[in-house]
């Protein structure tokens, strides 16, 4: 019971942030409590930093990389790029959108599209005087696509590396079993998202409005260079694969190394970026992890398996949905980090080779079942409220649980029909 409490109690000074705490230093706080309460000893937290370095240090290099990347006008050549595409058809517009949230969460994490790529948006759809109720309606979406679409590639969401890393997954092999849930994720969420808010799209906007897409760029020969360098280090992440090299060194490497580019070409100040980096996630990680790991040693992941080995004796197919509808009312209940990492720990010694990745499906498409469900919808949540767009806690979970489960459900399939081929 004393772990159950540290957690939750952790858990909700995490969501509350009173008097402006950190993230990272209220989870290092309820380790250190853990562990003098005795929940943790000193050898579990040397193994949950083991478990999760990779994992944070991969994360705050693909938050540098897209923070260089937003500061030479990328993203907002990209999206002034897709109205343009869309040629003031409001409905190809939302697609279109969409579409490249799905990119952008796939290339730059989900944390990237959300909190990078929706102020950019919502700046565009502003100057293009669409009114609250459209602007509503492509935020919501653009908020859900950025973790339903967070899937194909290890470095796409934190989860997906926690993961990886714990089972001890090549990033190839990842690669080509979560390949087709993506696809089928982006498609089916797109055209949920558009049955559900058609009518509050337009059916004609006036992209004139909108600035020259060269115009935003800062520099146009780094603008080039920046294609080339992220399809490089697309392509090192496979190779370092062969070499069983670390996501974190291409994805840190890489982050770092185009940042000291931008900074030779004088587009940006590598130690403004360094110091907004969020730090505070490899503090998050460690410390939450080590809450969890309480748990752990409180039976709480031995209870899971129980249940989910349960269902095993229904056949392949139920147990692959119900493990990544666990994941996911868990990861909405109480927030898809703990998730990922109780589920890991559960399933661990399963011998079902897909059950690893329900989990991680379950766990980035959950969360979007409520506002707390992740750190990336809380900060987004808090940045739509500063830019004068408010969306009330109950609106949310209306609008997510409405559109999470049918979904979640297609994507577990989708999973689970790889292995009839």
């Amino acid at each position: 019971m004393i772990a159950v409490i540290l957690f939750f109690i952790t858990l909700v000074f995490i969501i509350w942030q009173p008097r402006g705490l950190k993230i990272g230093t209220i989870a290092v706080v309820g380790a250190i409590i853990s562990f003098a309460a005795g929940t943790v000893n000193l050898q579990d937290v040397f193994t949950v930093v083991h478990i999760v370095w990779d994992a944070t240090l991969a994360f705050i290099g693909i938050i540098i990389l897209s923070m260089a990347l937003d500061e030479i006008g990328f993203f907002e050549w990209c999206a002034i790029k897709m109205a343009n595409l869309s040629r003031g058809n409001g409905n190809y517009m939302f697609v279109l959108s969409l579409l490249l949230g799905s990119c952008v969460s796939a290339l730059f994490a989900n944390d990237g599209a959300a909190l990078i790529l929706t102020p950019i948006l919502l700046a565009k759809m502003r100057i293009l005087k669409l009114n609250e109720k459209t602007i509503l309606s492509f935020v919501l979406a653009g908020g859900f696509i950025s973790d339903s679409a967070s899937l194909p590639f290890v470095f796409s969401n934190l989860t997906n590396i926690v993961t990886v890393d714990f089972f001890h997954v090549r990033f190839f092999e990842y690669f080509l079993t979560m390949g087709i849930p993506y696809l089928v994720s982006t498609v089916f969420s797109i055209a949920l998202l558009w049955l559900i808010l058609r009518k509050d799209i337009p059916k004609q906007i006036d992209i004139g409005l909108l600035k020259n897409a060269d115009d935003v760029l800062k520099n146009k020969k780094l603008f080039y260079l920046s294609w080339i360098f992220l399809f490089v280090l697309l392509i090192s992440y496979f190779i370092g694969d062969f070499y069983h090299i670390p996501v974190s060194v291409f994805a840190l490497g890489g982050g770092l190394l185009f940042l000291l580019l931008s900074s030779y070409f004088k587009v940006t100040k590598p130690v403004r970026i360094l110091k907004e980096a969020p730090w505070q996630i490899v503090w998050f990680s460690v410390g939450l992890y080590i809450v969890v790991y309480g748990l752990k040693n409180a039976g709480l992941t031995e209870f899971l398996s129980h249940i989910i080995s349960y269902f095993a004796g229904y056949g392949n197919a139920v147990l692959i949905v119900a493990t990544g509808f666990i994941s996911a009312i868990l990861s909405s209940v109480m927030n898809n980090m703990p998730t990922i990492m109780i589920m890991n720990i559960a399933t661990h010694s399963m011998p079902n080779e897909l059950l690893k990745y329900a989990n991680i499906i379950g766990a980035n498409l959950g969360p979007k079942m409520t506002p707390f469900g992740s750190l990336a919808t809380l900060l987004w949540l808090h940045i739509l409220s500063q830019k004068g767009i408010k969306i009330s806690y109950a609106r949310y979970c209306k609008f997510g649980i409405i559109i999470t489960p049918p979904i979640l459900l297609i994507v577990l399939l989708s999973l689970l029909a790889q292995t009839l081929f």
